[in-house]
């Protein structure tokens, strides 16, 4: 039987170094400094685990010419392959808590059909500055880093973005984003329901969840529900690919099915035994996805 998404999560932040204690110290300050315990809970939720410092260094990248632009309170670390052939160009973007290699078989495949990829780390992963970050950030950043591409004279055909960042990817989309074609890896369909998730992981009760929430969309200025399926997708105007493996452990499979049946004329591909992350390095993804791209 396949874990439930609270069964995963609370796996994956358990291999974090003193989870245990956080769940702790949290349950206490919420009794007896609620607005403590509100803050420790907001930087906890934006902060990406595992932490960035182990993909600081990625050799994998050493051929690549990377660019830090600065965003916002951090930065965005653009990687561009050596210099050759400028075809149009494909944005690659990692999810939430990875980095831009996770992105390099893709950006190989795309390469190999002359188009230029482009990776990239979001704010606060990878060599990206920032402590903390959050899906409204990963819509700006995404948006950012289109519109100054076009800036330099580049021909942006497409995006493909990974979990966390194509629930960012369809809320850019739905916003205008000038760009030709869309593929969705594993999309999460809702914000809110993370919240739930994360509460219940750490132990947090509903009240606080929900002065987290209210939190998180007053600084941000957007409410979570914008990004939910039903709200971007009647807007998102380009051709849409979605993959989603059947097995994710992370995100639903369901999620991608809201998305599929949200955007018109979107396409769903499902895959099996792949879970969240292989599909990134699937032949078979990075081929469907690649034709998807082609101009």
């Amino acid at each position: 039987m396949n874990d439930t998404p609270l069964q995963a999560a609370s796996a994956f932040y358990a291999t974090a170094p003193g989870t245990r204690w956080m769940r702790w110290a949290l349950g206490l300050s919420e009794r007896l400094w609620p607005s403590l315990a509100l803050r420790g809970a907001y930087r906890l939720f934006g902060t990406p685990l595992p932490p960035r410092w182990l993909h600081r260094q990625r050799p994998e990248l050493a051929a690549w010419q990377a660019s830090e632009w600065a965003f916002e309170q951090a930065s965005l670390t653009l990687y561009q392959p050596p210099p050759g052939p400028h075809g149009p160009l494909v944005l690659l973007v990692h999810g939430w808590g990875g980095h831009a290699a996770q992105m390099l078989p893709l950006a190989q495949a795309v390469a190999a059909q002359g188009l230029r990829p482009v990776l990239i780390d979001l704010p606060a992963h990878g060599r990206s500055r920032g402590s903390t970050s959050n899906l409204p950030q990963f819509a700006r950043a995404i948006e950012y880093a289109t519109a100054r591409l076009l800036q330099q004279g580049h021909a942006v055909h497409g995006v493909v973005a990974h979990s966390l960042a194509a629930n960012a990817l369809a809320h850019a989309a739905a916003r205008g984003l000038p760009v030709a074609r869309l593929a969705l890896l594993a999309p999460p369909a809702s914000p809110l329901a993370y919240t739930r998730l994360f509460a219940a992981v750490f132990g947090l009760t509903e009240p606080t969840r929900l002065r987290l929430q209210q939190r998180v969309e007053a600084r941000e200025g957007i409410l979570m529900r914008q990004f939910e399926p039903a709200a971007v997708g009647p807007r998102v105007a380009q051709p849409t690919l979605i993959v989603h493996d059947r097995e994710d452990r992370i995100n639903r499979f369901a999620d991608a099915e809201a998305f599929r049946d949200a955007i018109t004329g979107a396409r769903l591909i499902a895959t099996q035994g792949l879970g969240h992350t292989r599909l990134l390095r699937d032949a078979q993804v990075l081929q469907a996805v690649v034709e998807h791209l082609r101009p």
